[in-house]
Order: C-alpha cells, then structure tokens, then sequence
C-alpha cells in the first residue's frame, strides 16, 4: 500500500489534463508575440498542456494566419511592432466574435487596460505569477468555448436540427 503520491500527482500539468483531454484533438491556439523569449516560454507552457500551437511575430502575420484558418483561442501580447494587441483583437473580432482572447501587457495599469477596453477575454499583466495566471485564463476559456457548443446547437431552430427519428 502506497502511502505517498506519486510525482506524476503532483505535476501541475497533470493535474489540469483531464483523461478526455488526452483522446479529443489538442485545441488549435495562436499565440502572437515579437519578443523571441516571450514566445518561446508561453509556446513551452502552451503545449505542454496539450494546445496545439501556431505562433506569429507580428499582429500583421497573425492576422494573415486567423483569416487563412480562424482559430478558437488566440493569445497576444499588447506590446507588437505596426499595431498593437488591441488592434490585432478589434480585427479578430470582426472576423469572428466566438474566437477566446487574452492579451498580455506590461502596461495594463499605466494604459488602463481591461476586458472592457480591450474586448479581450481576460487581460493578464505580466508578472511573476504570469505563467499560473495564463495556464488558468487558456485552459477557463477552454472550457467556457467548449460548454458553449452543444449550447448553441441546442438554439437552433427545429427544422434545421438533424432528425433521430424518433
């Protein structure tokens, strides 16, 4: 009889990977950032929770990608060379209002930057506790994406509805 858990209980990234999670196709994200570092840390920390990740330098070039194939969950920092995550999510937007997004900034409190004024989905400030803040805000989003579908498939009208036959 084990009295102790074993390493793999106590990883965070196991801990948030549910057994459905692991058979269902990872979640297609974006992930948009101009600083090297940056975009290599989330994309590390992004798969590892099982996103499938395209990442984009420049809000121009991820704008090319969201119109070529729109993607259900898009992270962005606030901070990108020609527009900025702002403009990149009012853009986002137009083409797509079901798309989740966060933005990430070094400046949300100096720019007053919030859902609200944004039309992000949730609005991080980078920090020390970034990485919790982000897995938490992707994997919440996620799953609101998620419970949202049969919703709305639900709201249809009947004749569009596929017939059981019963």
């Amino acid at each position: 009889m084990e009295l102790l858990p074993s390493l793999s209980s106590l990883d965070p990234f196991a801990m948030t990977t549910s057994p459905e999670r692991t058979k269902a196709a990872p979640t297609r994200l974006l992930l948009v950032d101009d600083h090297p570092g940056g975009l290599a840390a989330r994309t590390s920390v992004l798969a590892e929770l099982g996103f499938a990740i395209t990442t984009a330098v420049s809000a121009e070039s991820a704008l090319e990608k969201f119109k070529a194939e729109p993607f259900p969950l898009v992270v962005t920092d606030y901070k990108l060379p020609g527009m900025t995550g702002v403009d990149l999510i009012a853009s986002i937007r137009l083409m797509n209002l079901d798309t989740r997004i966060v933005l990430i900034s070094g400046f949300v409190d100096a720019l007053g930057l919030t859902e609200e004024t944004t039309q992000a989905d949730v609005v991080l400030a980078k920090s020390s506790n970034e990485v919790n803040m982000l897995i938490r805000a992707v994997q919440r989003l996620t799953r609101r994406a998620a419970a949202k579908k049969p919703a709305s498939a639900a709201k249809r009208p009947a004749s569009r509805r596929k017939s059981t036959g019963g």
